[in-house]
This record gives C-alpha cells, structure tokens and sequence, in this order.
C-alpha cells in the first residue's frame, strides 16, 4: 500500500482541496497521514474526516514589523525538526502539499529526505510559503493560465482546484423541498462568504422588489446578517450559512452571485453556473480575489462587478445579462481545461510516488 502526507493550513482554503482528494485517494489505496498546526483549523477538519493527524510547531514569515518575526524562525526550527521526525517514522511515497506556512517545514524536511512533493497554488501568484517550497517541489499545480508564468516551466501544470465530489451530486428536487421554492422561476443563489458581505447583501435586497417579479433568491448572507423584515417574503428565502444542503443549493441553481476566493469559483466552474463575481477589494484582501475574477472574466466564465462599481441599477442589468447570456457562460467552462482537477492530480501523484 502506498502511503502519502497531506499537509497545509492556516485557512480553511488550505485545508479545503486536501479535504476533496482524499476519497480519490482512499479509492486509490492509499495509507493517508495528515501533517498540520498543533491547533489551527485544519485540526478540526481533518481529524472529522477521520484522517490520522499530526501537530507540529509553525510561525509565519511576515513581510513587516512584528516582535513574532523574532521568535517565529525558532517554531519553524522546531517544526523542521518534528517534520523530519514524523516523515522517518511513517516514510510516505509522496507527499501534497496545498500551502501555508506550516506547510514549510513538512517541504524542506521531505526534500532532505528525498520524498516527491507536489504543490497546489490556489492563487493567482504564489504566496510567500508557496515561493519558499517550490524549490523542493517535484510539480506545482495552479489554478489560472496567468500563474504559469510565475512558476518554473518543468514543473508547473495547470490543475484547478480539487472540488469536494458531493457538491457535484446535488438534487435540485432535494433543493427545492429544502427551500419551499417552486420550479417555475429560475433560482439565483447569493453567496457573500463565511461572514457575509453588507455591500452585496444590501444591493441584493434592495432590487427584491424587481428581482422576484421573474427571480427567486436564495441568500446566503453570513452570521448575524439574517434580515427580520424579509422573513416570510414569497420567493425570497435567506440562510446564514448552509453546510449539507449546499449540493441541492448549487445544483437547482440557475445562476450565482459570488464572492471570487479561489476555491468557491473553481467550484462554480466544476458546476458549470453562470455567475458573477463581486471580488473582495484590494483594501480588503492582498488583491488575490481581483484578479481571479479578472481571469475569469477573461476566460468568458464570469462577469465581474468591482465593490467600488456595485450599485442596485448595475446589479440588476448584470443578472439580466448574464442570464439572457447564459449559454455562453456554460460553453466556455465546458471547454475548460481544469474540469478535472483531482483526476489530473491524483495521476501526478502516482506518477510521482512510483505508484
């Protein structure tokens, strides 16, 4: 049986694609281990997925002043070192990794060791933990065109990201039971992120009186962002959050309006849903999200609206255009080249570990 170490964390989006490899692996008889951060969030994660866990030490490497760039180098030593202990000890074929900064240690203490890395870069250029392993990498896969450029040519390959294979299974009938919607009006599913995103939920609930006159809405809105007033509203339903349900969600979905983090438009991609994107702005974020959407947009998958530009006059003509549009959004993410991210990963992983 071969064996592999799946590491990476700091972020649910570090966590999240290792999380949509491992039934690929478990049918392909692997012995999975997970290397991670004594008690960051993919702790929680993995150990619910019922993946063997391992904690080590782990700092950042900041680009500016903090009094933790003084103790930090030493917690990446010391995660070096468990790292090398853990790897002698379980002697993986190969080794994933998606990233983060206790992801450091577990790449250089592999490449010492002389064990096959790959590497998944969500974002349109790598991050500084990225940069620091790639190196050590056997291949680092990525999620745009644009980041090929920043990556050495023999060992870049454009993957996608691997997607969760239950949200590909959902049941619009399931989703409309759920709901109480009907299916005699398209459905449009608003997805404002974990927390929510107040510019996004007041245009969407500022059109309400346009929008279902031919739309139904499901809002996904964030914790603490429920709208009291709205509740009971025909054809308008509204969600903190969703976790099992999501698949049904997506799948009686007739078009989404997202947020453009790098996992949540891979997996508009993988369902083929006209969309658009409200990236976060750079004020908000290191400006990643901007230029996902851009490429998106660019590849004819999305349509974009900056935060700056997002006004109720424009939100309303852009749904009307991507719908009246929509074959042509779902052509375009047809010919995808990343339709099937943990297939192609998967192949480079047992290519790499001799399997």
């Amino acid at each position: 049986m071969k064996k592999i170490i799946l590491t990476g964390g700091g972020t649910a989006g570090h966590v999240t694609p290792n999380l949509a490899l491992i039934p690929a692996l478990l049918e392909q008889g692997y012995d999975i281990r997970y290397i991670g951060s004594y008690n960051g969030i993919e702790k929680e994660l993995i150990e619910k997925a019922g993946i063997p866990y391992h904690g080590i030490s782990s700092g950042k490497l900041r680009r500016y002043f903090s009094l933790k760039n003084f103790t930090d180098p030493f917690r990446i030593l010391k995660g070096y070192s468990q790292a090398g202990r853990i790897l002698k000890e379980q002697k993986p074929d190969v080794i994933f990794s998606k990233g983060g900064f206790v992801a450091v240690p577990v790449v250089l203490a592999a490449k010492k060791k002389k064990i096959p890395v790959i590497i998944h870069e969500s974002d349109m250029t790598p991050g500084l933990a990225n940069k620091l392993c790639i190196p050590s990498a056997r291949k680092v896969c990525c999620n745009f065109p644009e980041t090929l450029k920043y990556l050495p040519s023999d060992k870049a390959v454009l993957t996608g990201s691997p997607i969760r294979k239950e949200l590909l299974s959902g049941s619009p009938l399931a989703g409309f039971k759920f709901t109480g919607l009907s299916s005699e009006k398209p459905v449009l599913l608003v997805i404002g992120g974990s927390l929510g995103s107040v510019k996004v939920n007041t245009a969407v609930r500022n059109i309400l009186p346009e929008l279902l006159k031919t739309w139904q809405v499901i809002h996904l809105c964030g914790k603490g962002n429920l709208d009291e007033s709205l509740k009971g509203l025909n054809g308008y339903v509204q969600y903190e959050y969703i976790s099992s349900q999501l698949k049904d969600l997506f799948a009686m979905s007739d078009l989404m309006i997202s947020r453009a983090g790098a996992n949540s438009i891979c997996e508009i991609l993988a369902l083929r849903k006209p969309n658009i994107l409200i990236p976060l702005s750079a004020a908000a974020s290191r400006g990643d999200q901007l230029l996902n959407a851009e490429s998106f947009k660019k590849q004819g998958f999305s349509e974009v609206i900056l935060e700056e530009d997002l006004t109720d006059q424009v939100l309303l003509e852009t749904i009307r255009k991507v719908h009246a549009n929509r074959q042509d959004y779902i052509r375009a993410m047809s010919g995808s080249d990343t339709a099937d991210a943990v297939g192609t990963i998967i192949k480079l992983l047992n290519e790499a570990g001799g399997k």
